[in-house]
């Protein structure tokens, strides 16, 4: 072999070598036989290097997998021959090789058996097996190959083709016939022989054990012998990590319901007699999370059994099942109320499940409701945070409790549904208890108690959120609960997470505030003050800003004593912070869109003359526009790039301010009524001037489009006059993304306005489609995927365009287009042949449309009859590509 290459195959290689080496394993791939050189090397260990030994083992690999039929049978011999030797070898060896070497043999072993097993190497294992023996190496290579043939067979994450599916039925089926009890008796030997000096194998084995039961048949494992040794290993320290693994795969496997029963109940009473049933919170956390997942499958076990019972009617069988059951709940509220969120997180399976038998049963006994009430405070207990739990720089391990807080809110709406008086109850005790004394409780016990409350939402639904309505008990107890939660004090607490979910809590049950208006004012203040929007921390204040406005909106009427005091109180933070102030601004400008929207609906919604909406609404925009113009003069001034992006970017967060301002607003009777059109209208002239500011286009024109866009609805015909005008600034010097863009707005004036458009459309189309083909004809480079998408999302644009058109029945705008429109096609045919033909999508459109006769005539007439038009387009982007002169 090419040794200069081979030096690149060693990680510290320099990147040359190392290209080098990748093509150098491309030629052999493709060599016809380079891949007995590679055999010969491994076969007389030829090479001590651990990255040419695995090379060695990747280009077999590829042989077999894809060149495999293009051997001669004396080859195919060759190749089964340098498996063989090369294990022979494995045992001589002063050294095992290392870990990442014996897994690529095991799979080339693997790919061999595959191939090979149904017609020319039925002996496959046999010959395996007389070859290691009991070596320790030998058997550590036999299990290695094991497992890679199960994954081959059986890995669920591999996507096999039907063809490979069927072929790994019958080698299966082939396996269980001729070779699995022999291989069975096999892993017990390794196991009596290596169980009390050799873990490691030990391990292997029962890994090998448990991934094999799951499509054998189970009597060859769950037997007296097997089972026993199994239960023995559970009581060593370094085994009983994958003995509980390879039990809970045999506990798994599908089985008769009562035989089933059978299995757990005496794996339960062997576990409990060994001691395993009392949890001690000192335990091996390791071991403990295996065994909570083995608990969590006897017991989904039993309930499978129990419901199949029931099915079938044998209900005597189903009680004693029931009974099993049962039996285990006292363990699995130990392994749920563990304090490590691991093994409480393993057993939540069993828990749910058993809670819905109980939702089942006619009645429940006085155990079970104990057992239910026993669950219900477990999972009360383990909502709570840790002391460790970092709020401000939420990782990996604070992701993972919120999503085992999502696992538990699921149990408790389990609980509600067996037992809702019960949960409402539990709930208003321990909310109660703790809010009474909330100033000296830890804040993880108070904020648990609010989200207590917050969940009640969910676990108790009813229609539209009317909790305060209807059953008279849980009305009044959520009432009770509101009341003290707003009237307590408990907003103001100093810990972020109490804070957050008074407000989450407030804005869940706003149909409260319906009941007892009373306390609006209370709320509103929390919001407004340095309990909410001006809070120390940024999340809060974040969070605060979003729910303010859905507070706001959800009050709609009952704000109107109050909102003139609030638009007061949130002046400041309508301020528009210019880049030069250097100040820090309490909210961000996403932040500050909430509260803008906020503003205009107290304005919108409010019970004020017209005279009086339009006085606050020009009062609330009328700072956005003085500023707007003030920085667009700066912008053109700007020399330097980042200032001129800085000033760009507040520009834009004017405008948008000004265009969520308008959602509170329906249509434009609605702005009519408030007396708000000319207020828009000047915002309007205010803002177009950006479009023709030549620095920052980007950034300027997303902007003013979205407010375009926002207007159309608000104003309707009134925004006309602006649109030509503003059409020709954003077709200029416009790049893929900015026609992407506007392509949508000018579909909405379209499909809106229809035929009083007709004019503009026409004066504009065929500029549109000039600057849609001059970037479509741009020349990109071949491996630049991000402009390739572009250019097909705006060709999609482009047909989007059309169909809208043509939709909105007015086809005569592209039929009138006349001879320019026939010239610029014949010129864009050219372009396209000359500098495009490899963009399929250029060539597909601009070939089908010259290939045609493009008669005045015949254009009028396809485009006139515009489901015709729609089909020409659909199935135009659906076929492939059409040569020219079809």
């Amino acid at each position: 072999m090419d040794e200069q290459a081979l030096l690149g195959l060693n990680p510290n290689a320099d990147a040359d070598f190392r290209q080098r080496a990748l093509a150098y394993f491309e030629q052999l791939k493709i060599s016809q036989d380079a891949w007995q050189v590679c055999a010969e090397a491994l076969a007389q260990s030829i090479y001590s290097d651990d990255h040419i030994k695995f090379f060695c083992f990747q280009v077999l690999e590829h042989q077999i997998k894809f060149k495999y039929s293009e051997l001669t049978e004396v080859q195919q011999q060759l190749i089964r021959e340098t498996l063989i030797t090369w294990l022979q070898a494995q045992m001589l060896n002063p050294q095992p090789e290392k870990t990442f070497i014996r897994n690529k043999a095991a799979q080339v072993f693997a790919l061999l058996f595959v191939t090979e097993y149904l017609t020319k190497w039925p002996k496959f294992f046999f010959d395996i097996l007389s070859v290691v023996d009991l070596n320790p190496r030998g058997v550590d290579m036999y299990l290695r190959i094991l497992m890679a043939v199960d994954a081959e067979l059986v890995d669920r994450d591999v996507v096999h083709t039907s063809e490979e599916a069927r072929r790994n039925t019958l080698l299966k089926d082939t396996m269980r016939e001729q070779c699995i009890p022999s291989l069975v008796e096999s892993w017990y030997q390794i196991l009596q022989n290596y169980q009390y000096n050799n873990s490691e194998l030990t391990c292997q084995c029962l890994e090998v054990v448990g991934a094999y039961v799951s499509w054998i048949d189970l009597s060859l494992i769950a037997n007296e012998r097997f089972i026993n040794m199994l239960l023995g290993h559970m009581s060593v320290e370094v085994l009983r990590e994958e003995a509980c693994d390879c039990l809970f795969e045999i506990v798994n496997k599908g089985m008769d319901p009562i035989d089933k029963t059978k299995l757990v109940e005496s794996l339960c009473q062997v576990l409990q007699s060994a001691g395993l049933f009392s949890i001690d919170q000192e335990d091996d956390v390791d071991f403990l999370a295996r065994f909570s997942k083995l608990v969590n499958g006897m017991g989904q076990a039993l309930i499978a059994s129990w419901t199949k019972l029931i099915k079938n009617g044998d209900m005597k069988s189903a009680q004693d099942t029931l009974q099993a059951i049962e039996a285990k709940v006292s363990l699995m509220l130990q392994l749920l109320i563990h304090e490590d969120d691991d093994i409480s997180s393993n057993i939540i399976g069993f828990c749910y499940d058993y809670l819905h038998i109980l939702k089942q049963l006619s009645a429940l006994s006085d155990q079970q409701k104990a057992n239910v009430e026993a669950i219900m405070l477990a999972v009360m207990k383990k909502l709570t945070y840790d002391e460790e739990y970092n709020f401000e720089n939420e990782g990996e391990d604070e992701a993972m409790f919120v999503e085992y807080r999502k696992q538990l809110k699921l149990l408790l709406d389990r609980l509600a549904q067996v037992s809702p008086e019960l949960l409402l109850a539990s709930v208003r005790r321990v909310f109660n208890t703790t809010l009474q004394n909330w100033q000296t409780t830890r804040f993880m016990e108070v904020e648990v108690a609010i989200r207590l409350l917050y969940m009640l939402a969910e676990a108790l639904p009813v229609s539209h959120g009317a909790h305060f309505s209807g059953d008279v008990t849980k009305a009044t107890a959520l009432q009770d609960m509101m009341r003290t939660l707003v009237t307590s004090g408990v907003s103001a607490y100093q810990h972020t997470s109490v804070t957050l979910e008074f407000f989450e809590t407030v804005v869940r049950y706003e149909k409260f505030f319906a009941v007892e208006p009373q306390h609006i004012p209370t709320v509103l203040m929390a919001f407004l003050d340095h309990r909410g929007l001006r809070h120390t921390s940024p999340k809060v204040r974040s969070r605060t800003a979003y729910l303010f406005s859905r507070f706001v909106k959800s009050l709609n009427k009952q704000m109107n004593p109050f909102i003139e005091d609030v638009l007061n109180r949130i002046q400041d933070l309508l301020e528009l912070s210019p880049p030069e102030n250097g100040y820090q601004a309490l909210l961000s400008s996403d932040d500050q869109l909430f509260i803008y929207e906020t503003a205009g609906v107290l304005i919108v919604n409010s019970e004020y003359s017209a005279e009086r909406k339009q006085a606050l609404m020009r009062n609330l925009l009328t700072p956005l526009m003085e500023k707007f113009k003030v920085l667009l003069e700066k912008l053109m001034m700007a020399q330097d790039e980042d200032r001129q992006m800085a000033l760009a970017d507040c520009l834009n967060h004017a405008v948008g301010f000004a265009s969520r301002t308008s959602k509170a607003f329906s249509n434009k009777q609605t702005v009519k009524q408030c007396g708000c059109s000319e207020v828009y209208l000047d915002c309007l002239q205010t803002f177009l001037p950006a479009l023709s500011c030549p620095l920052q286009k980007e950034v300027l024109r997303s902007g003013v489009r979205t407010f375009l866009h926002r207007m159309i609805i608000c104003l309707e015909e009134e925004v006309l006059p602006f649109i030509p005008s503003a059409s020709e600034h954003m077709l200029k010097d416009c790049e893929a993304k900015d026609l992407q863009e506007f392509i949508p707005l000018i579909n909405q004036i379209t499909a809106k306005f229809k035929t009083q458009v007709s004019p503009f459309l026409q004066q504009m189309f065929m500029p549109l489609l000039r600057a849609i083909f001059e970037v479509l004809l741009l020349p990109a480079e071949e491996n630049d995927q991000s402009a390739a998408l572009e250019k097909q999302m705006l060709r999609r644009s482009y047909f989007a365009f059309l169909q809208t058109v043509t939709g909105s029945g007015m086809s005569e705008v592209i039929a009138n287009q006349g001879e320019t429109f026939q010239k610029y096609l014949k010129f864009v045919q050219k372009k396209a042949i000359l500098k495009l033909k490899h963009i399929f999508q250029v060539q597909r459109m601009w070939s089908v449309c010259c290939s045609l006769s493009f008669k005045e005539q015949w254009i009028t007439q396809i485009l006139l009859h515009r489901r015709l038009v729609l089909l020409f387009f659909r199935s135009w982007w659906s076929f492939g590509e059409v040569k020219m002169d079809q």
